[in-house]
């Protein structure tokens, strides 16, 4: 657990940056459809949403759009990290990033969703201290073209966690 926390630390402090995506920077669509296959619901929350970009040595790494909900409540709408990245702790990293950015903007819930299907996701943001809050049943039915399965399983409905922050 320690030697986690020291490189989590390591990472933040001396070689991980977190910056807004600027207005003359392209969207990293390849790692923004690793967490939502839909390029047209993405391009709709990238108008309306703030986009970070995780870069180690220069090269992106991961990536965090964030949607203000109202006054009290801003949504991760999608966080990647690159798929050779992963499972080393910058997942955690952007996702401290958002709490972090979002209780300095004066928001005091921060959620975020993903699919029932979405096993590992599902389970992450619960060890970080989200909890469901409600679930929208046949939401990618609904607002996806094709269907979606992960883990042998197709991917329907929408959970939908919170923290406060």
């Amino acid at each position: 657990m320690l030697v986690n926390f020291l490189r989590l630390n390591l990472l933040l402090k001396n070689q991980l940056h977190i910056t807004p995506l600027s207005n003359k920077t392209e969207a990293p669509f390849e790692l923004l459809e690793l967490a939502d296959p839909s390029r047209k619901l993405i391009e709709l929350y990238l108008k309306e949403g703030m986009c970070y970009i995780a870069t180690l040595n220069e090269i992106t790494v991961g990536v965090i759009v964030l949607s203000k909900i109202n006054t009290t409540t801003i949504e991760i709408k999608n966080i990647a990290v690159k798929e050779s990245e992963q499972r080393k702790g910058f997942g955690k990293i952007l996702l401290k990033y958002a709490e972090d950015t979002s209780r300095n903007l004066g928001y005091t819930n921060l959620l975020i969703g993903t699919g029932n299907s979405s096993i590992k996701p599902l389970t992450f943001y619960q060890k970080e201290g989200f909890e469901i809050e409600k679930i929208e049943k046949n939401f990618f039915i609904k607002n996806y073209s094709e269907a979606i399965f992960e883990n042998g399983i197709q991917c329907k409905h929408l959970i939908l966690l919170r923290k406060k922050i």
